[in-house]
């Protein structure tokens, strides 16, 4: 139970903190934890990394004030003009814009706090972002902890 605490601590400390790592704890809880303990760490994680992420998300949409992002978006330029049409292509089509945050994700391509700024910035719903991302990071991290295990299963 501690370990699945601590999991989700971690999860939403790195979350919020980029250059913090969740994945090499889980990878660390590996050797010690049995496959329950690591489905309920991966499970944390997702939501810790979830709420971590939240701010981001709440930044991009203006909730949060950040000066130089909202100089940005009201000058404007390059930067406006691209956000706008990213804003009405994720209205128009909301699977693509759920789509987008999945597979950053889970794939971290595009980088996934940039994808969070930007899912507030186009007013994705923030339940379907919490959902997708909470989902895919989920299933990022139980692949992170059954990994291992699944390449060692193929050593002689």
């Amino acid at each position: 139970m501690i370990e699945t605490a601590l999991a989700f601590a971690v999860a939403l400390v790195s979350g919020a903190v980029p250059v913090i790592n969740i994945e090499i704890y889980l990878v660390g809880a590996v050797v010690a934890m049995d496959d329950g303990a690591l489905v309920a760490m991966a499970v944390a994680a997702g939501l810790g990394q979830t709420l971590g992420k939240l701010p981001y998300f709440y930044v991009g949409r203006g909730t949060i004030a950040v000066p130089w992002m909202r100089r940005k978006a009201q000058t404007p330029g390059k930067w406006a003009e691209r956000a706008e049409g990213w804003r009405r292509k994720a209205e128009a089509r909301p699977a693509w814009g759920a789509g987008l945050v999945a597979l950053s994700s889970f794939a971290s391509v595009p980088p996934f706090v940039v994808v969070s700024v930007l899912a507030g910035v186009v007013r994705m719903n923030v339940v379907l972002f919490c959902a997708v991302t909470f989902a895919t990071r989920t299933a990022r991290f139980l692949v992170v902890v059954f990994a291992p295990a699944w390449a060692m299963s193929f050593l002689p």
